[in-house]
């Protein structure tokens, strides 16, 4: 049995991946902005920092799985700097404070949670996403409140899978045993597509959303996925997108991926050196 540490765990995704975990008989320690094992906000450097201090204290400084599914949505009225700010920055945050714990697991697992509208909603403000990745949290955010909450929610999510797509291969990771990976959910049934307080028209826009399977997902289904993502069956994943959406990428861009790779002479000589 395993340390697993599930941001957002109070509601949503996050609250089905901690039962699970825990009906397995795992430790779950549970981070969220209230009712949970650890409160923090996690939209300020400081609450990140406060909670990877309270995990390292609460897990003995080991920690086998790291799941973030703490998130804001696009359809209240959340400022869009604020929705970069947890999305993005706390999940990287997190991760990163916490990768000497996930170093002493000796195999740790870090899955965030991406989203499906990072391919397939248009108009993605590509500076929002190049700010996140450069690090610069007090650009990103200017930019996520101009951009407001609708394409600073995908901006946010894609940015967090090319971070994942990034480092899961670096040293600073894989290098220590420690896998990167994502999930990114469709239109799944949680407060942040059903709740009171989110705006009734752009709420109806969801009505119109391509789901090939005809329903939206249940938090228990995503769980199921991360449970698979940080057990024992997934240890070849490693910088891997697994879409769980009902279909939708497949039916909006079926060719789009996956796609060839066109290398230059250069990137043949930077990516095949032989091992020494």
């Amino acid at each position: 049995m395993g340390t697993y540490v599930i941001t957002g765990a109070a509601s949503g995704i996050g609250a089905a991946t901690r039962a699970r975990l825990a009906s397995a008989g795992h430790t779950v320690i549970g981070v969220d902005i209230a009712n949970s094992d650890v409160v923090a906000d996690l939209s300020t450097p400081e609450g990140r920092s406060a909670a990877v201090a309270a995990v390292t204290e609460m897990s003995g400084g080991v920690v086998h799985g790291l799941v973030c599914c703490a998130g804001l949505g696009p359809l209240s009225h959340t400022p869009g700097g604020k929705l970069v700010a947890v999305n993005y920055f706390g999940a990287v945050d997190l991760a990163t404070g916490l990768r000497p714990a996930l170093e002493r697991a000796d195999g740790g697992s870090v899955v965030v949670i991406s989203s499906s509208s990072t391919t397939t909603q248009p108009g993605i403000p590509e500076h929002l996403v190049a700010a996140c990745l450069d690090g610069d949290e007090a650009t990103a955010l200017h930019l996520g409140d101009e951009a407001t909450a609708i394409p600073a929610y995908p901006a946010s999510k894609l940015a967090l899978a090319w971070w994942i797509r990034r480092e899961a291969v670096r040293a600073e990771w894989i290098g220590r045993k420690i896998r990167l990976n994502a999930v990114a959910p469709g239109m799944i049934d949680t407060p942040m597509t059903n709740a009171p307080d989110l705006d009734p028209e752009l709420a109806k826009a969801l009505d119109f959303y391509p789901v090939p399977l005809g329903r939206r997902g249940r938090p228990e289904e995503i769980a199921a996925v991360l449970e698979f993502l940080v057990g024992p069956g997934s240890t070849l994943l490693c910088g891997s997108i697994i879409f769980a959406d009902g279909g939708t990428d497949a039916q909006l861009r079926q060719q789009d991926w996956p796609a060839a790779w066109n290398p230059t002479p250069e990137d043949l000589t930077r990516h095949f050196q032989p091992k020494t």
